[in-house]
Parts: C-alpha cells; structure tokens; sequence
C-alpha cells in the first residue's frame, strides 16, 4: 500500500537556496525532509530539515544518504548517478531517474538528445578540447561568432562563453564543449512543466526572462509573457514533449530562444525548481515547489494559474564586494507594495552571486517591473 505524505521520508541532495525553499513547502505538509550538503551554514541548514553532512558527488556519501529514504530528489544536477542507479535498483524512488538525469548533465548529450526526438534547438558541434575548436575555426567547419558552453558542470552562467571576435579566442576554454551557431535571439522564454509518475502534466504559463550582461545568468523574470498567444501555445507543447521523452517526473525548466524569424529553439533544460519558477510564490496558485514535490511523490499536481502580473529579480552580490554577508535598504524594499523578499541566508557575499530575489505583483507587468527596478537600486548586498 503506498505511504501517505506524512510517512515519506524525502531526501534532497543539494544544501542551497532550491533546497531551502523545497523544505519550507515541503513543511506545510509536515513532510519528512533530509537534505545533504557539505555544510550546514548552507541555505537549507537553518529551515528545519534533517541535515546531513556529505559530498553529493561522492558515491559513498550519495548512497548512504540515500539508502533509508522513500523519495530522493535534487537540487542540482552535478551529483552522483552510479550511486542514484543503485539506490534505483533497491527500490528508492529517484526524481529525476538517473537515465534522463545522465543526459541532462551533459550539454553535449542534451543537444543530441533533441536532435534524435526532432526538437528544436540551435545548430551545434562538439569538441573535446580547445585545440580540436581552433582546428575547426581555421578549416572553417564552425565559424564566429559562436557560443561555447562546458558540456559538465556549467551553471548560472558559468562555463559558458560567448566569442564575437579574433581577438576573444584566448577566452575559449580547454575543456570538452558544445559550440553552438549564435542566435539571433528576438526573447527568451520559460517554460515549466510537472509530472507525476500517474503520467499527469501541468505547465505553468509563458515568463519571459532578461539576464545580467556580465553575470550571464537571469536578472528579471516577467509574467505575463509577450509573445503571441500562439506562440506561448507552442513553446508549451515543446516543453510536453521533453518531459515525456525524458520521462521526468517533478519538474522540468525549459528555457527557449523565440529567434528573429520567430522560430522557438530550446536552449538548455533543468530537472528541478527553477530561477524562472520563483515568482510562483506569490504569483500563482501553486508555487513551482509545492509542485515539484507533488510531482516526485506522486500527488495529484496543483493548478498552475496566475493571479497577478508579477516581475522577479534576482538578489545579486554588488560587484567589488566579497566577505561577509550584510544588508542595506530592505526596509525600503518592504514599504513598496506587493514586493516580498526572500533573503537565502548565505552568511558570505561575492560579486553577482545569487543572495536572494524579490518578487513584485501588481495590476500589471509594466507597474510591477518599475518597482523591482527600484529594488535593484535600493537594496544592497556588500561585505
């Protein structure tokens, strides 16, 4: 007879900021949370869940963590799998299975991936080092500009480079890549769907995404989108397909180009919440946590409408600032109307790194984007 919520054991391999805020939702339903990090200063230490110290690229460490739980899930994509596909095979449910977790750490495999199920992406070539791309830029087989990205390990923003010109080739990194022909991007977009193992699919609508020019990673996250109703019809499609064919449950980030011949390309995809889905907090119904884990436990999955325009923007660390966490201006953040803060509590700061974000609803897009740009000059993240 399946567990009821109260009786499972759900793990988190990942102590920061997701992991937070899946054991804050997670606590609304008394569910019984385990979450593992190296240390338990981490985002997730202080929220109530059972802390346990380990490396979660460590098979040891990954395995005994999970070996007595019911549920085990991520926060991040960079763990352990030959330790997730034992567990598998003991029984302990994984979300998102190791299989489909395999191919979404490697970008290489990823693009590949939508290649062989006809999914639109960017055009694209791999290489295993620097030498083998400069080999294949003088015989003309790939051509600049280009955008490289790491095919492991790349996240919010690093390993990713984007080369315009001559004079930016000794910024290309020697490590195995995937070089993609640079898009002419005219918006990117997000999409996140849900699924459980009943083979229920929910997707949140459209948000439109702008990122930071030197951090390369998401600044501000809007809603409603502005693309064309169709076009929100069929980037929602898209993100159907892929987390049926990669046979997910929880949830999937697809984030997309919409190019200037108004073509939808995915970009990259991400097996758990997602910086797009924060604004779902407020926003909506059903925050993107409370769904992801209705999705892992098998739960019926929660209605995924808006009741706002709402507009996030990432908390970043001020740039020339590394040390010790401290704040400025958040009484003047909390006096506009319809912001909320979420602070991660990360007790050290550095340049552009992810400290918090802020959420801004209001009557409609353009109200609430004014407000979260005055956020971004009121408050102060420095050492």
């Amino acid at each position: 007879m399946p567990k009821s919520i109260s009786e499972i054991k759900l793990g988190i391999l990942g102590g920061g900021q997701l992991g937070r805020m899946l054991v804050q939702a997670a606590k609304e339903w008394n569910l019984d949370c385990y979450v593992m990090d190296e240390s338990d200063d981490f985002p997730s230490g202080n929220v109530g869940a059972n802390f346990v110290l380990g490396n979660f690229k460590n098979y040891d460490d990954v395995y005994n963590f999970g070996r007595e739980l019911d549920v085990l899930t991520v926060e991040i994509e960079h763990v352990n799998i030959d330790a997730l596909f034992k567990l598998q095979q003991e029984g302990v449910e994984i979300h998102p299975r190791p299989e489909s977790l395999n191919i979404i750490k490697d970008k290489g495999l990823q693009k590949s991936f939508y290649n062989k199920h006809k999914l639109p992406t960017s055009d694209f070539e791999l290489f295993d080092d620097k030498d083998q791309i400069m080999k294949a830029l003088s015989k003309g087989i790939i051509k600049l500009p280009f955008v490289q990205k790491s095919r492991l390990a790349g996240y919010d923003g690093k390993g990713v480079v984007l080369i315009k010109t001559e004079k930016e080739l000794n910024e290309i990194m020697d490590v195995p890549s995937i070089i993609e022909t640079l898009v002419n991007i005219q918006t990117e977009v997000s999409i996140i769907a849900c699924r459980n193992k009943k083979g229920e699919i929910k997707c949140y609508p459209a948000v439109d995404m702008d990122f930071h020019e030197k951090a390369n990673l998401v600044e501000f996250v809007y809603y409603p989108s502005k693309i064309s109703l169709d076009k929100q019809k069929e980037a929602t499609i898209i993100a159907t397909q892929v987390i049926e064919k990669l046979n997910i449950c929880g949830l999937l980030a697809v984030e997309m180009f919409i190019d200037n011949d108004n073509n939808i390309l995915i970009n990259e995809i991400a097996p758990r919440p997602h910086n797009s889905g924060h604004l779902t907090i407020e926003a909506s119904v059903t925050s993107q946590f409370q769904q992801h884990l209705r999705g892992v436990c098998n739960l019926p999955l929660g209605d995924t409408r808006f009741h706002s325009a709402a507009v996030m923007i990432n908390l970043l660390g001020w740039n020339g600032y590394s040390g010790t966490t401290r704040y400025s201006g958040i009484d003047d953040c909390l006096a506009l109307e319809g912001a909320s803060l979420h602070l991660y509590g990360k007790q050290t700061t550095k340049p552009y790194r992810k400290m918090g974000h802020a959420t801004v609803l209001d009557k409609t897009r353009i109200k609430a984007t004014k407000k979260a740009k005055s956020i971004k000059k009121l408050l102060k993240i420095y050492a």
